[in-house]
């Protein structure tokens, strides 16, 4: 974390460990906040640097969405694959002042850099760790768009970016409000922070549901090359590009979207059970064989009271068959809820 940041936060009451801000000190008040405007640091995301006059050209041989597209003005999802096409991260890329930030879970931030390292070879290319040198945080709610309209800083559409000063401002898909990341300077994130003083401050237990309810994946530790990117719904969020020609992976991804049938896809659930679920935890199906899975969790946030809400990537017969079940086929059932955008052909 940015040291000016976090001290800034401290001064906030912030509760921060290892992973960021957990919380500011009421983290029950700040989930339930999670519906009207909120302000939450977004520390638990990491930030890799990406310059050199050979960036695009690399980057665009190593991830599955067409990096020309990117600029000033709009960022997009993205995902980095191995050559079998299943994902090793799941991104936002932008531009910010002649570079490119891929913006990904903080935990997988060391190896996708390793990775990515490996294939530079003699490109023009430089990958750096940023994620202690700048700040990041995220505005979210029915107000959002009106404050940051003030200084003509809303983007009007999602994937739409503009340019402050000393930060970037990003509009991300939300299932209910308007959301935006903001990522720069820290002095210049702690002013939008202070004049955002209507905003409920919020941890990052907040942005998670927020991320979830919006049906946009992440992939952890726990979940490296368990998905392709379809698996992830990526096709129907624009992170998939079948035009741009060849990335790692794109023969398995082509493959799928042109000549293959998709049997697992992410759905959105919420569960009641005495134990938060964790990444990767398996899911069965009501009397099903317990030694074959048909789904496991992406992402997950607990909710008080025995609640969770959970991304989960189901196969799709046993979705629409409906009884699934966390940890065995005897364990609590999971209730399917809808998605925020389409799915399946009959939606579309």
């Amino acid at each position: 974390m940015n040291p000016q940041w976090q001290q800034f936060l401290a001064t906030q009451q912030a509760r921060i460990d290892e992973h960021g801000v957990r919380d500011f000190g009421e983290p029950q008040a700040e989930l339930a906040a999670a519906a009207d405007n909120v302000k939450c640091d977004l520390s638990h995301y990491g930030l890799i640097a990406v310059s050199g006059d050979d960036a695009v050209t690399f980057m665009q041989g190593q991830f599955s969405n067409d990096v020309t597209l990117v600029d000033d003005a709009h960022s997009q999802l993205s995902s980095y694959n191995n050559p079998k096409g299943r994902c090793l991260a799941c991104f936002r890329l932008f531009r910010q002042q002649q570079r490119y930030l891929l913006r990904l879970p903080r935990e997988v931030l060391a190896p996708t850099l390793q990775r990515l390292r490996m294939f530079v070879l003699r490109s023009a290319v430089v990958l750096e760790d940023v994620s202690d040198e700048l700040a990041s945080m995220g505005l979210s709610g029915p107000a959002a768009e009106a404050f940051l309209a003030r200084d003509q800083l809303a983007p009007t559409e999602v994937d739409g970016c503009l340019q402050g000063d000393g930060f970037s401002v990003l509009r991300v898909a939300g299932a209910q409000h308007p959301r935006f990341e903001l990522h720069g300077q820290a002095e210049a994130l702690q002013q939008v922070w202070q004049q955002a003083r209507d905003f409920t401050t919020a941890g990052r237990g907040t942005w998670r549901l927020l991320e979830i309810e919006a049906g946009l994946p992440e992939v952890f530790l726990a979940s490296r090359e368990s998905f392709v990117p379809q698996m992830l719904n990526l096709d129907r969020l624009g992170g998939i590009s079948f035009t741009k020609g060849c990335y790692t992976g794109q023969e398995i991804v082509a493959r799928m979207h042109y000549l293959g049938k998709l049997k697992k896809r992410m759905y959105l659930a919420e569960v009641r059970s005495p134990h938060t679920p964790a990444v990767g935890d398996k899911l069965y199906a009501a009397q099903g064989d317990t030694e074959q899975s048909i789904g496991e969790v992406v992402n997950r946030q607990s909710l008080g009271q025995e609640r969770h809400k959970l991304l989960a990537v189901i196969r799709i017969d046993a979705a629409e068959a409906g009884d699934i079940h966390l940890d065995s086929p005897t364990g609590p059932r999971l209730s399917l809820q809808t998605l925020p955008y389409a799915i399946s052909e009959q939606e579309s």
